[in-house]
C-alpha cells in the first residue's frame, strides 16, 4: 500500500509564512511528479505547484513569486514555502503524487488527507 501523508498547516497573519511537507512511502517502484493543490469552501480543487522527478516546477500565476515547491534528494518528498500569505491563500492543501505502484501494480495519482491552511488576522 501506498501513504502520502501531509503536514505543517495552520493559522497565520497575512504577510506570514508557513511550510507544508508531504512524504509518500510504502510499496513505490517510481514517483514521477508530486505537487499540491488547494481547496477553498465554494470553490474547484486548483493546483498550486507540482515539480517533476527532473526538478521542472510549474506553479499557479495567483503564487509565483510567493511560493516555492522544492523535492529531497530521495525524491519521495515534496515541500511547500509559502511567504507573503494572502487570506485568499486560505484553503485545504492536498498533496499528491504520480507514482507506480509495486502492490497493486499500477500507475495512478495517490492523494494525501489535506492540511487546513488559514490566513487570518
Amino acid at each position: 500500500q501506498v501513504q502520502v501523508v501531509e503536514s505543517g498547516g495552520g493559522l497565520v497573519q497575512p504577510g506570514g509564512s508557513l511550510r507544508l511537507s508531504c512524504k509518500a512511502s510504502g510499496t513505490i517502484f517510481s514517483i514521477y511528479t508530486m505537487g499540491w493543490y488547494r481547496q477553498a469552501p465554494g470553490k474547484q480543487r486548483e493546483l498550486v505547484a507540482d515539480i517533476s522527478s527532473a526538478g521542472t516546477t510549474k506553479y499557479a500565476d495567483s503564487v509565483k513569486g510567493r511560493f516555492t515547491i522544492s523535492r529531497d534528494s530521495a525524491g519521495n518528498t515534496v515541500y511547500l514555502q509559502m511567504n507573503s500569505l494572502k487570506p485568499e491563500d486560505t484553503a485545504v492543501y492536498y498533496c499528491n503524487a504520480d507514482l507506480y505502484s509495486n502492490y497493486p501494480p499500477r500507475r495512478g495519482d495517490y492523494w494525501g488527507q489535506g492540511t487546513q491552511v488559514t490566513v487570518s488576522s
